[in-house]
């Protein structure tokens, strides 16, 4: 075993590879690809923000993009279970080629693939029993229920590709092969963009489907990238471990262990989506413009938030790596040169933001008030990005470490302990529209306060004994 980690370390990067180096060249193309997942986000959004009002509803963009902000959290409880069970996977594959174990490495892969084909049956169900109920807990709009139903339904019952995209994605991206993900995201992000016009309006000979046009050109999309992802996988990892399909068998042992980093990371992103849906509900009781601008602002903000989520995704592998290898130093270069350039690129995204934020807004087509709304969103929200850098590099830092629960911790404080009771609370306020959005800064500050002290106790226990 011992001479089998050795030998692989001698062709395998994240072993010999500078680490300052390394993680720009694994992180670049995984920022890529998670900007390119916001894409899928917000160009249904502004795409449906374009469609004309009809003689009896004369302000259908703002409710169209009011029904995506209400489906929104399930497709972020989609991506949050598939990107928790591929932590699990990336973690735990990496740390099992660090070892030079390829058997089980193989095992990893095979167990993975299983386990996307679950996460779709999961979703396919609600689609078919849940998704009605869902809408009509955030509004009571029947054109909005109408759209939102319509849209999240085509979403959930074509999720095979959204679940197994992910899910080959994370098994490229854990044997360092992050340009071949970056590929097959970029293929799948244009396909939607394309899609989108035609399906929505009517282009090229394609029947005018409105919002549902926006969700067949989503699940279209992802299809492509899960078939890319695929095909990669199959002929690029198999020159390490074995790809054969015979290893989709379940093992209790491998899930269970993909899951004991994996179900901590799955509540942590799962609680982004459980934050919006609260968000939305709560935002509600201030005004219907609140919830819209709150929906386009957000995923404004995920191109910045993806880059810093695609940071995080190249320490994982990297670190749990090198803790695999017990190697002292490389893991605490990836953790120093992960944290800084994750502060990096928060605090270009805040610049960018604060100084283009008229010129991006002007895209959508919005009421006036809902624009004003985004704008306040803007300034006040991003005043808080450099501690929700330092919290995503933590949450990647405590993952790759087998600390899960700590990440768990963390998102609890930054997503709903802190913001969601300091949210409603300000409805109450006389300005409530303008001064709601200062519970998401107050909330990422506290949050670091307690990565500061989960991290050096991790330190401690984790690091610290290791010898150099």
């Amino acid at each position: 075993m011992e001479d089998a980690a050795k030998n692989f370390e001698q062709i395998n990067i994240m072993g010999i590879a500078d680490v300052k180096k390394l993680t720009l060249t694994m992180g670049l193309p995984m920022i890529i690809s998670m900007a390119l997942q916001a894409v899928y986000n917000i160009v249904d959004s502004y795409f449906v923000s374009c469609m004309p009002s009809t003689d009896g509803i004369s302000n259908l963009s703002d409710l169209a993009v009011n029904a995506l902000t209400l489906a929104f959290p399930v497709q972020m409880l989609m991506v949050a279970i598939g990107v928790g069970t591929g932590v699990g996977i990336n973690a735990i594959l990496s740390r099992s080629l660090g070892e030079g174990d390829r058997e089980k490495a193989g095992k990893i892969a095979g167990n993975s693939i299983f386990l996307g084909l679950c996460m779709f049956v999961l979703f396919l169900l609600f689609g078919f029993f849940g998704v009605n109920a869902y809408i009509k807990s955030q509004t009571s709009d029947p054109v909005i229920i109408e759209m939102g139903v319509s849209y999240l339904r085509i979403c959930t019952v074509g999720s095979l590709g959204v679940s197994m995209y992910m899910t080959y994605e994370k098994l490229l991206q854990a044997t360092g092969k992050t340009m071949q993900s970056t590929i097959a995201q970029i293929s799948g992000a244009i396909t939607n963009i394309i899609l989108d016009p035609i399906m929505i309006f009517g282009l090229c000979g394609c029947p005018q489907m409105g919002i549902e046009g926006a969700a067949y050109a989503t699940v279209i999309g992802q299809f492509v990238s899960f078939i890319l992802d695929a095909i990669f996988h199959h002929k690029y990892n198999s020159k390490e471990f074995s790809t054969s399909l015979k290893y989709i068998k379940p093992e209790l042992t491998i899930i269970g262990q993909i899951y004991r980093v994996g179900v901590p990371a799955i509540i942590m992103q799962a609680l982004m989506s459980f934050m919006t849906y609260g968000v939305n509900v709560i935002f509600a009781l201030v005004s219907t413009e609140a919830v819209t601008a709150y929906g386009i602002y957000y995923k404004i903000q995920q191109f910045v938030f993806f880059a810093a989520f695609g940071m995080n995704n190249a320490m994982i592998p990297i670190i749990a790596f090198n803790y695999g290898r017990r190697n002292k130093k490389r893991i605490n270069d990836g953790i120093k040169y992960g944290m800084i350039y994750t502060l990096i690129i928060m605090l270009a995204g805040a610049v960018l933001l604060q100084v283009l934020a008229n010129p991006i807004l002007s895209v959508f087509t919005l009421s006036d008030k809902t624009r004003e709304l985004c704008l306040i969103a803007v300034r006040i929200v991003t005043l808080g990005y450099l501690f929700v850098g330092a919290n995503i590099a933590f949450q990647g830092i405590f993952q790759a470490l087998g600390n899960g629960v700590s990440s768990l911790v963390l998102s609890i404080v930054r997503l709903i302990a802190v913001p969601l009771p300091l949210a409603y609370a300000l409805t109450f306020v006389s300005n409530a529209e303008s001064l709601i959005w200062i519970s998401f800064p107050i909330g990422e500050l506290c949050a670091f306060a307690v990565s500061l002290i989960l991290m050096k106790r991790i330190r401690k226990q984790k690091i610290a004994p290791l010898k150099s």
